[in-house]
């Protein structure tokens, strides 16, 4: 019985030497979530997990840079840059992918506020989810509170607009995505969201134009129904200054 039980360990199978994006992708097929660009996947990382894909993603990007013929052991500048463009990606550029959102204190309406409230302009930095080419812009929200809404400190709207962003986006999306975030936190009456931003995939490549923009936004609620409010919120954003 002992060596039944001993050869049924030795059978047994290991992911030792499985890539960590595999194991990652897989809990995610596991629980059918999706995980495209946009998507944060911060809930299907385990603890260490996200240094094991920093150390996977660096020996990729240095088979980027071999197949671009490019000698990184003999040219000093780019002597690490696999190591520097992996991190880059993981934890600044595209860490809104990885990490959970930013944790947000919310505190009850007291006074009952039901006046518009306009918070902006936040700089926002992303990259387009095409050409992984930098999106940079300016962000403006518009809150009409009620007496049930959640307050959220000012710095906070920054910071999950930072969290939202920070994922390969195209612009459309990424607006709605933020919306969604400030209605399930405040609950207010109503929410307008103005961006404004510069494509570098037009800019660098292209057409090579550096002075378009895309402007968009995203009405619910009051502002979506009441013309007059709408105006006042647009006539508010100072762009273009």
């Amino acid at each position: 019985m002992l060596m039944k039980s001993s050869e049924t360990m030795t059978d047994a199978p290991t992911d030792e030497g499985t890539p960590v994006s595999v194991k990652i992708r897989e809990r995610l097929q596991a629980a059918r979530q999706r995980f495209h660009s946009n998507d944060n996947i911060a809930d299907f990382l385990q603890p260490g997990e996200l240094e094991a894909l920093l150390d996977e993603v660096t020996e990729k990007m240095q088979g980027v840079l071999d197949s671009m013929v490019i000698d990184t052991v003999n040219d000093h500048n780019t002597d690490n840059t696999a190591r520097r463009v992996a991190k880059m990606y993981l934890k600044e550029v595209f860490g809104g992918r990885y990490v959970k959102a930013p944790t947000i204190t919310e505190f009850p309406n007291a006074e009952h506020l039901n006046e518009l409230m306009i918070v902006g302009p936040i700089t926002v930095r992303s990259a387009c989810s095409h050409h992984f080419c930098p999106v940079i812009g300016r962000v403006w929200i518009g809150v009409m509170p009620n007496e049930h809404t959640n307050v959220i400190g000012l710095s906070k709207y920054a910071r999950l607009a930072e969290w939202i962003m920070g994922r390969p986006q195209i612009q459309e999306e990424a607006v709605v995505q933020l919306a969604d975030l400030i209605q399930e936190k405040t609950q207010p009456d109503g929410l307008a969201i103005v961006m404004e931003a510069s494509h570098y995939c037009m800019a660098w490549r292209g057409v090579k134009d550096m002075d378009s923009k895309m402007i968009n936004s995203v009405m619910r609620g009051v502002f979506l129904k009441d013309s007059n409010l709408r105006r006042e919120f647009l006539s508010l954003i100072p762009r273009g200054k």
